[in-house]
């Protein structure tokens, strides 16, 4: 499979909304100061409905795809003209739903934003409602404040643990035995022992991305930083438990302390140092762009479980898309929002092969579960993956993710605390106590309670 060139700033930037947009917030998840707007969809038929909508989404790549998707949401309904706009959302949207200027009739975004911005954007629950028992729970709980949905779920980024089968090959350990995170510690001593230079397990170097990680692994546990009500709860055993591993792997001497794909760690995953990447399925952009010596070598398994028998996943960023309360026509927004998430065949259109990607689109999967079908992939097998099924492994990972809370609108921010902590931590300067209990302290001291 040909692969083009992906903007990586741009698509981290999508994959994970690293702007922290929270201090732009108005409110908390669980207490939106004004009473949102239900939004009811239009009754006519497809044939019927008429108007003109504007939408913004990020530049790139993905743009393209959706741009390509939009296509046949106007065969679908050929009287709606959509201006289909690349804007920095970032930057832009939080203000403008705040001035009520100018504002979109829908617009992607990063589920870490919606809840803070819960009183400008529709209520969508009643839309949502006869796809609820389909979608991810995990997706509808993110997108949930106060028991109502402010965002169309769309994608699901799965974490996978991502191993040399080469080097674990030749070390005899077998990736089917790799269940819990324990197992994964033996087996990265197994292959130290073998190669005494590596030092086989990632461990992230960027804060907020050590954070957004941290956060993946907890939600396999059924845990998050807060719950639905908003109330902290880091100082927990599943959080104590993750720490407890970092320590563990950190002074075992297993770690390469890398940021994610910047030369660093480039050159430590080709040089063979690294051989076990835990990560969202958006990780799968390496082999297919930047690795070069071990381009086929790497190959995808679910996540080890942190009990026997627990979730084999979680889920790592996610985006959606948002209706604001003061765009012009909020019901045409809904019809094509609900075609590429809900209907066949918008949501093949946006993973399927297109001519942005021949193979389709393989950085994440649908929210939406009848499109998760193993048996029927959406995107092709990967051949820097050395031709593994990619789809196969992600949708059945994907099928474990407990649901989550509604996150916070600070988040972004408490990654001056939690993330810079958990660098400390990797780093050997805090132990797992020091981390839960400074960063519990300021993330309640510092923005829970003077939100």
């Amino acid at each position: 499979m040909s692969t083009p060139s992906i903007d990586r700033r741009g698509f981290l930037k999508g994959a994970l909304g690293i702007a922290a947009a929270g201090s732009l917030a108005a409110c908390a998840p669980g207490g939106p100061s004004a009473q949102p707007s239900k939004l009811a969809a239009p009754a006519s038929s497809a044939s019927s409905v008429k108007g003109e909508i504007t939408v913004w989404n990020r530049s790139g790549d993905l743009f393209k795809v959706f741009d390509a998707a939009i296509g046949k949401f106007r065969e679908a309904y050929p009287n709606v003209k959509v201006r289909h706009q690349a804007v920095d959302i970032d930057a832009k949207l939080a203000n403008t739903l705040i001035s009520g200027t100018d504002v979109p009739d829908g617009s992607f975004w990063d589920d870490a934003k919606i809840g803070g911005q819960a009183e400008h954007l529709y209520d969508l629950t009643d839309l949502i409602a006869p796809y609820r028992d389909r979608t991810s729970p995990y997706k509808l709980s993110v997108n949930t404040v106060d028991g109502k949905i402010y965002g169309v779920p769309w994608d699901l980024d799965p974490g996978l643990l991502w191993y040399r089968e080469d080097v674990l090959e030749s070390a005899g350990v077998d990736p089917a035995g790799l269940a819990t995170y324990d197992d994964l510690l033996a087996a990265a001593r197994t292959v130290k022992e073998k190669d005494p230079k590596t030092r086989p397990i990632h461990l992230e170097k960027t804060p907020f991305l050590s954070q957004l990680w941290l956060e993946m692994l907890a939600n396999q546990q059924g845990t998050s930083l807060t719950d639905a009500h908003g109330r902290l709860r880091l100082d927990s055993a599943e959080y104590r438990r993750i720490f407890g591993w970092i320590d563990s792997a950190v002074k075992d001497g297993l770690v390469t302390h890398a940021p994610y794909l910047e030369p660093a760690d480039v050159n430590t995953l080709d040089s063979g140092q690294q051989v076990f990447v835990p990560w969202a399925i958006w990780w799968s952009f390496a082999p297919q762009q930047l690795l070069k010596a071990t381009k086929g070598k790497w190959r995808a398994a679910p996540l080890p479980a942190w009990t026997p028998g627990g979730a084999r996943s979680g889920a790592m960023g996610g985006s959606s898309f948002v209706i604001p309360a003061k765009a012009k026509n909020p019901e045409l927004a809904w019809l094509l929002y609900e075609f590429l998430c809900f209907k066949e065949p918008g949501y093949t259109a946006v993973y399927g092969p297109n001519a942005v990607y021949p193979g389709g689109l393989s950085t994440s999967i649908p929210s939406f579960t009848p499109a998760l079908d193993p048996a029927k992939p959406l995107f092709k097998p990967i051949e820097a993956l050395g031709g593994q099924d990619l789809w196969k492994v992600a949708v059945e990972a994907a099928g474990t993710i407990p649901a989550a809370a509604p996150i916070p609108w600070w988040w972004a921010q408490s990654v001056d605390y939690l993330g810079n902590n958990v660098q400390r931590l990797i780093e050997g300067r805090m132990s797992p106590e020091q981390v839960i209990t400074e960063s519990a302290e300021k993330i309640q001291r510092n923005l829970i309670d003077r939100s």
